[in-house]
């Protein structure tokens, strides 16, 4: 695995924070180098909030990513934001349900999906972040979708076991989807 920077992007309240704790746990299963670090505004619910992922087969130097290889925007001010920051080549996943907005780079490979729209069809409305999460993890060149029942079981406390199904279920439909 060559060095894959991941920024997700959205609002509290998004599972953004989440999303970016399972893809470094997911990275630490398949033994590779791994950061992660979060950030959010004090409001948290509806304040912004980004969490930057590093996965590596070569020690992580840095947690701060300042051109992404992914993106994932999950309102449009994220959007807005970070679109131009993304690597060359790079890959940008949006949630089109809450982002009307087409990218107009032409250098980048884009991903529209209305995850916000499908965790409501299916009853999962707080799991749009995984809907994307399960998305990325199917087309990137760099990752892969094996593995995930095992992070969603050792990420998802028992508590909240019902959770774990409802996850692997968002991250099927993000596998899934094609448009």
């Amino acid at each position: 695995m060559k060095t894959t920077q991941i920024l997700i992007a959205g609002f509290g309240g998004q599972g953004i924070l989440f999303s970016g704790k399972f893809l470094a746990y997911k990275g630490l299963l398949e033994n590779v180098e791994v950061s992660w670090l979060p950030s959010y505004g004090p409001e948290m619910r509806g304040g912004t909030a980004n969490c930057n992922v590093v996965l590596s087969d070569t020690p992580v130097g840095s947690p701060i990513i300042t051109v992404p290889d992914v993106l994932i925007a999950m309102n449009a001010p994220s959007l807005q934001k970070y679109v131009n920051t993304v690597a060359p080549g790079g890959q940008i996943y949006i949630d089109s349900s809450l982002i009307d907005v087409k990218v107009e780079r032409d250098d980048v490979e884009v991903f529209y999906i209305p995850a916000t729209q499908m965790a409501k069809d299916e009853g999962i409305g707080t799991l749009a972040n995984m809907i994307i999460v399960g998305h990325l993890l199917e087309n990137h060149p760099e990752l892969s979708f094996v593995g995930t029942e095992e992070v969603v079981e050792k990420l998802v406390p028992a508590k909240k076991a019902a959770l774990k199904e409802l996850n692997m279920k968002a991250l099927n439909l993000g596998k899934n989807f094609n448009k």
